[in-house]
């Protein structure tokens, strides 16, 4: 072994301490450690002494910074002694802390001691600090499984797991446990959501939020609180990426929703987050104040789902999301280019175009489709706002007869459905106080309770869709008021916008010519409007079926 006097190498003292460690008092503080060390490398007259210390790791993680300067240094040849507490403080994972003593230390001549399980590598490895590292290992695993089980309770009673506050929130301060709007934050989130549901893509908000000077998120959360979890720019302050605001228009949380589960990782050594199935993620609905309503949110999703790609002016196709082909249900996605002049951009249908299905082209121009839907939405508004009775009447045609039957039948449901479950109760506590009398099984208790506990979870679940469907038929009339509320505030329609879809709109249908590649025959055009209204036949009551004579090829 090189001679550490000799050479003046380093005797690097090396302390870590995890959350779980902090828990057990005040025998595995970093002060502590740095003490009994420091006495032990003085009394031993070890030259060079210098800490190396990583406060608040797990021993899983190896990526702890001064972990990795220490190991840096000792590949470089400066260290020639490393001394821990004990093996547990150089790491948790049997494998990579057997690696190093092992290996990587005996590699670049380094001694290794343990203090408190006396391992010191110039007598040779004691057999027992394998087992050591793996009941280390054991300790690391077992508490990580703990908390996972906690953090899952927590998670389906509906609190939240996720420790990131997203950006227009912020703790309440007679709560911290419950998110408030931020009034700095949450008019920007605001603004971005509008921005893009009018038709603005993100490139050109991001350009918008930074020429205005609004600090971006990650430098926000720094100067707020310290914040580091977004690696914040402090040169760039005002520098908005892209995949911010894409984060930020796909996050539920902003209509007043918890979501958990997200994100998940393999085990307690593999830290990457990966993104859970939609079955696993939950989701409690109403649990803190939004910032932006269903109806905006739902309708940039369905612009997320459509092509997002914008235009050299940073415009958004606004049909993103609502324009489908007639026939295979496939989307309609725009064509344009650089070569392509604005009015002669058109639409095509994706399954024609990737060959999914045997569908046609089902072409048309952007300007055709333009005044086709202009045109319905002056026609069908003019009627809302000239004759509101009238298109009240027509609009709940059937509907009232329908909705009443449904309400006899639906408060007659929900309570042989309430009382049922109520009465499962009653049996499940009776089974149960059985079973610790002695007068059954635990055997026949478990497999009896199993059976009951099942069908109370089936009814609580009809009892949910119910509560669903008596939900939508209350929206109903508050749609139909709506729209004619809509059609009265929006008189004037000199041009279609993204806007106007939004509000009025909810899908179109482009079907195939009638003369298949005839350059006067027009699309067949279908349009749903964006509120729902009682079926008949399959078919919604206020259905405008569109047949130009005009060209659209």
């Amino acid at each position: 072994m090189k001679s550490t006097e000799s050479k003046n190498l380093i005797t690097a003292i090396y302390c870590r301490l995890s959350q779980e460690d902090d828990l057990q008092g005040e025998s595995n503080s970093i002060k502590n450690q740095k003490l009994i060390l420091q006495q032990y490398a003085e009394q031993h007259r070890f030259p060079n002494i210098q800490f190396y210390v990583d406060d608040g790791y797990s021993g899983a993680n190896f990526n702890r910074p001064d972990f990795k300067r220490m190991m840096n240094d000792i590949e470089n040849g400066k260290v020639g002694i490393v001394i821990v507490k004990d093996q547990s403080r150089l790491g948790r994972d049997y494998l990579q802390t057997g690696m190093l003593m092992e290996i990587t230390f005996p590699q670049y001549d380094v001694r290794f001691i343990a203090v408190n399980d006396g391992v010191d590598s110039a007598n040779g490895v004691s057999d027992f600090s394998g087992i050591k590292n793996y009941f280390n290992d054991f300790y690391a695993r077992d508490t990580s499984r703990k908390i996972r089980a906690v953090q899952r309770a927590k998670g389906e009673r509906g609190e939240r797991v996720g420790t990131t506050i997203p950006y227009g929130y912020m703790k309440d301060p007679n709560n911290p446990k419950q998110y408030i709007p931020d009034p700095e934050t949450a008019p920007i989130v605001k603004r971005i959501f509008e921005m893009y549901a009018s038709g603005i893509g993100i490139v050109k908000i991001c350009d918008r939020l930074s020429a205005e000077k609004i600090v971006c998120p990650s430098v926000y959360a720094f100067r707020k609180n310290g914040s580091k979890s977004g690696n914040p720019d402090l040169s760039r302050p005002y520098h908005w990426a892209q995949n911010t605001v894409r984060k930020m228009l796909s996050n539920q949380e902003y209509v007043g929703d918890t979501v958990n589960f997200k994100t998940y990782s393999k085990s307690n050594k593999l830290k990457k987050r990966l993104k859970n199935d939609p079955e696993n993620i939950l989701i409690f609905k109403d649990t803190h104040e939004a910032i932006i309503d269903r109806k905006t949110f739902e309708m940039v999703q369905r612009h997320f789902a459509g092509r997002k790609r914008p235009d050299k002016q940073g415009e958004m196709d606004k049909y993103a999301g609502l324009l489908f082909c007639g026939e295979c249900g496939k989307r309609l996605y725009l064509h344009r280019g650089k070569t392509i002049k604005p009015e002669n951009n058109a639409f095509q249908c994706g399954g024609f175009q990737s060959r999914t299905t045997e569908c046609t082209a089902h072409y048309i121009r952007e300007s055709v489709l333009d005044t086709i839907v202009l045109h319905n939405l002056k026609t069908v508004t003019a009627f809302a706002r000239e004759k509101p009775d009238e298109f009240y009447a027509m609009a709940t045609h059937n509907g009232e007869e329908e909705a009443e039957k449904f309400y006899r039948n639906a408060k007659l449901q929900k309570e042989q459905l309430e009382k049922r479950i109520q009465d499962l109760d009653n049996i499940i506590r009776c089974l149960y106080e059985d079973r610790v009398s002695g007068r059954i099984t635990p055997e026949r208790y478990d497999l009896m309770a199993n059976g009951y506990e099942q069908e109370q979870a089936e009814k609580k679940r009809e009892l949910q869709e119910l509560a669903e469907r008596i939900s939508e038929v209350d929206m109903r009339d508050q749609c139909i008021q709506e729209f004619i509320r809509n059609a009265k505030q929006y008189i004037e329609m000199p041009k279609l916008t993204p806007e106007l879809i939004r509000v009025f709109i909810r899908r179109i249908e482009v079907y195939e010519k009638f003369e298949k590649y005839s350059r006067t025959a027009g699309n067949p055009i279908r349009i749903h409007y964006a509120f729902r209204l009682p079926e008949q036949e399959g078919v919604p009551a206020i259905d405008f079926l569109a047949q130009p004579t005009a060209k659209t090829a």
